[in-house]
């Protein structure tokens, strides 16, 4: 009996390890995707795609799923995602600025920035919610539909992602070093967790066999 016992731990903290190694390895093949700026957001999607099946240990060859992910992500929303970028960047700018001035137009610009900020990120992290079941033909206009509408659903999970998401760029000011373990994994697992508060994921196919 205490064998039984003792393999089942054994092959609980296995299992915990396999999940902790395949998360790291999707971590690091998005930091290297995301070296180019127009590459970004589709590493960012195709993580989004392939991380249900990394926490569900499935094994479908991950990184051969991620690429082909990747590669669907950057033909379809490549220019959407330059976009993205450039509206983040001076989103950030337009904050700092005005947090670093003072007088009373201050608060008016930052009672403006602060609430578009949010709902910019949180339609964000929706848009990552749905990204593992938008189909093969999915475009930058169906996605946006799409997350719009997980958003109006589910807004209070969307806010308590947001919330989430803010705390982690807080710890990522004071520990700059988090961000090689965490910059893609922590607002793909966000986004996972808010799918998972609606519905389960209809399991899909799992493909080629274990890496």
């Amino acid at each position: 009996m205490s064998d039984t016992a003792g393999g089942g731990r054994t092959n609980a903290v296995l299992s915990k390890l396999s999940l902790i190694g395949d998360l790291l390895m999707l971590q690091l093949v998005f930091l290297v995707c995301s070296v180019g700026v127009v590459t970004l957001y589709p590493a960012a999607f195709a993580l989004q795609r392939v991380l249900p099946y990394a926490i569900g240990q499935e094994h479908p060859s991950l990184m051969r799923r991620f690429w082909s992910e990747f590669k669907w992500a950057f033909r379809r929303f490549w220019a959407a995602g330059l976009a993205l970028y450039v509206g983040s960047i001076a989103l950030a700018f337009g904050l700092l600025f005005w947090v670093s001035t003072d007088g009373p137009v201050r608060i008016f610009a930052l009672a403006v920035l602060v609430p578009l900020t949010g709902m910019i990120v949180g339609l964000y992290l929706s848009a990552l919610a749905v990204l593992p079941d938008e189909p093969e033909d999915s475009t930058a206009k169906s996605l946006f539909r799409a997350a719009n509408l997980f958003l109006l659903r589910r807004s209070l999970a969307v806010a308590g992602g947001v919330i989430g998401l803010a705390t982690w760029f807080l710890l990522l000011a004071r520990l700059p070093t988090l961000f090689v373990i965490g910059s893609g994994l922590v607002p793909a697992l966000i986004a996972y967790w808010i799918s998972r508060t609606t519905t389960t994921r209809p399991k899909k196919d799992p493909g080629d066999v274990s890496i």
